[in-house]
């Protein structure tokens, strides 16, 4: 059997790297679970170490796992584009963010996915049309 593939949220990596945040004990539980690499989009990676930045943190951090390839960048924008359109107009009356267009398109394109994340929106998003998204979160059981 295959090995679930993690589509990493922006929530969960500030999470991981900041003490101050409410989820960080949580984010470093779950990671600790999880098997390398985690598979995210540029988008996550620019809200986080915007967010890092934001609350006085180096996101030095942040780049290590890229480089070690804990992290891996795993979404081509350009080759998905009318997928993500469709879907940021689709969600228009939610607080839809590109980041989290990305994650739905990439668990669309990985079947043998859990979107990890401390955003409850994910639970209204849905992978082709109708699909629940599996989800590794603080407010799933």
């Amino acid at each position: 059997m295959a090995a679930i593939e993690v589509l990493l949220d922006t929530g969960p990596l500030v999470a991981y790297f900041n003490r101050r945040d409410r989820y960080h004990a949580w984010a470093v539980k779950r990671w600790e679970s999880l098997v390398d690499p985690v598979l995210t989009c540029e988008a996550v990676i620019s809200e986080a170490a915007f967010l890092l930045r934001d609350d006085g943190l180096d996101p030095g951090k942040l780049w290590s796992a890229l480089e070690r390839g804990t992290i891996r960048v795993d979404f081509d924008f350009g080759r998905q584009q009318a997928d993500l359109i469709r879907l940021l107009r689709k969600y228009d009356d939610q607080p839809v963010s590109v980041a989290d267009a990305c994650l739905v398109r990439l668990s669309e394109l990985n079947a043998r996915s859990a979107v990890f994340t401390t955003d409850e929106d994910f639970r209204q998003y849905r992978r082709h049309g109708r699909g629940i998204i599996p989800l590794i979160a603080p407010f799933e059981s």
